[in-house]
């Protein structure tokens, strides 16, 4: 157990602990109770999502003194989010020294639980963060903070009542559904989209045949067989490279592209200036920059590109943009743009997730009543993008807005706290790098949006507000009359 003095991370622990209780953590509760009609008990806030996003995200909401609050996630306990599951890369992206989910508390850092664990001098000779020692920390982060986090339980749908408040569905409905006054979304890169399918995979038979990235892929099935890997962003060098080192007969990474991309550049103007100042430039600049990054592509960092090319049966080919797919004879028959054919045993899609609100059943009450980028914003001739345009437009505190005025007032409750929000507010909902910043933003949107809606009930508070701050015995009336003395 984490309390055992014996403990490698006691020491940590207790500094945490102490770090927090300078801060005032947790602060007194400051919102109004409220239950429904029927009696129920309301969350404040309720938190999809137990990864990193949603760890974070209920760190700051419970700083800011919202206690009601509940976090699910559908997973099993340890394997929220991609880190365990999908995520096929050696280390991550990051650089070992961003600060992550810490939020300001230089003891929940990264840095801080790995030297306690390994020392300065591992840590100096570490170079990036192992994919599974990220989810060991975050899985330290949330014990050392306490987050409740109830697992297996996967919200299906939200449901608005015409009482204000949202109501989710529980699985199968069967279990009783949760109500909250407020919905954060920290459901992660495809937390409001799917992965991107082809229509050339159109009839062929997935998992068998093909699969996506994102799929449970059985990797020693592939054991000696051809594969074909579509793409070379990180998420199909990656899966490439998972295959080869599992015995894979060959590999082929099929690029429509002429020439591998070499350059990150959101790389050229990351800075603190960039996470603040982004969601309050001109929609015209905020398209132009994530427009722009897009067409350039990401490429794979250099030591997953290199975890593949040291394989002598690891093939890439450029200027292959997939024209058709079927099965023949046992193969899969690629056929290329320019006239190539390829024959092989198995395909992974390495093509990323699509960003559209029409793809979340959970938000099939309304989800046609969200406005996107292309609702609100028309690029000029040339900066056309079909894909940013399904990005949701939201306000400043992540929250949805309506496409038509009037028709959807609740969804200013929901707040998409995940990739989905780069476009309108930055890549602070999502990445490492600045997702503490992104917390507190939402932290403060949502208290402000609680004690708005309140406001009567506060006053109130004011008014019956009667704790004396002095007793009558800490001064003395100049022009009160002197006491009348009593003679014996």
């Amino acid at each position: 157990m984490i309390n055992n003095q014996q403990h490698p991370l006691a020491d940590l622990n207790a500094r945490v602990r102490e770090d927090l209780s300078y801060l005032n953590f947790p602060p007194a509760n400051w919102s109004m109770p409220v239950t429904t009609e029927e009696g129920h008990p309301v969350s404040d806030v309720v938190i999809i999502g137990g990864g990193m996003c949603g760890l974070v995200a209920w760190h700051a909401l419970a700083r800011a003194g919202i206690v009601n609050m509940r976090i699910v996630d559908r997973a099993a306990k340890g394997f929220e989010g991609p880190w365990l599951t999908y995520a096929r890369m050696e280390t991550l992206r990051s650089p070992k020294t961003l600060l992550g989910p810490a939020l300001g508390v230089a003891s929940l850092s990264f840095r801080a639980w790995y030297t306690a664990l390994y020392g300065e001098a591992e840590w100096d000779e570490l170079f990036r963060i192992p994919r599974p020692m990220w989810m060991e920390y975050l899985k330290w982060y949330r014990e050392i903070m306490t987050i409740p986090v109830e697992n297996d339980t996967d919200v299906t749908r939200i449901l608005p009542r015409p009482d204000g408040l949202l109501e989710l569905t529980i699985g199968n409905g069967t279990e009783p559904p949760i109500f909250t006054r407020k919905l954060v979304l920290a459901t992660g890169r495809d937390g409001l989209g799917e992965p991107t399918i082809p229509n050339f995979v159109k009839g062929m038979k997935r998992l068998e045949s093909w699969a996506h990235s994102a799929d449970d892929i059985d990797f020693e099935r592939l054991k000696g067989k051809r594969i074909i890997v579509i793409g070379v962003g990180a998420s199909a060098v990656d899966n490439a490279a998972e295959a080869l080192e599992q015995g894979a007969g060959e590999v082929r990474l099929l690029a429509r592209r002429k020439e591998m991309p070499t350059i990150n550049k959101l790389m050229g103007i990351g800075s603190y200036g960039v996470t603040a100042g982004f969601a309050q430039i001109s929609p015209e600049w905020r398209w132009r920059l994530m427009d722009y990054a897009a067409k350039q592509q990401t490429p794979a960092p250099h030591n997953s590109t290199l975890r593949v090319s040291q394989h002598p049966n690891s093939y890439f080919h450029f200027d292959c943009g997939i024209c058709s797919l079927k099965e023949e004879g046992g193969d899969v028959v690629i056929t290329t743009i320019n006239g190539r054919i390829f024959r092989t045993d198995f395909v992974i899609l390495g093509t990323g997730f699509s960003i559209d609100p029409m793809s979340r059943n959970e938000l099939a009450p309304f989800q046609d009543r969200i406005a996107c980028w292309e609702d609100r914003y028309t690029p000029p001739p040339g900066d056309g993008n079909a894909e940013l345009g399904r990005f949701p437009w939201l306000n400043d505190d992540f929250s949805f807005t309506e496409k038509e005025v009037g028709t959807a007032p609740w969804l200013r409750d929901i707040h998409c706290f995940n990739y989905a929000a780069s476009v309108s507010v930055g890549k602070v909902s999502g990445d490492i790098p600045a997702i503490s910043e992104g917390a507190l933003w939402l932290a403060r949107g949502v208290a402000a949006s609680l004690f708005i809606r309140d406001i009567d009930y506060h006053w109130e508070e004011l008014l019956a507000y009667e704790k004396p701050e002095l007793d009558g015995t800490e001064w003395t009336d100049a022009d009160a009359p002197a006491p009348v003395q009593k003679t014996a």
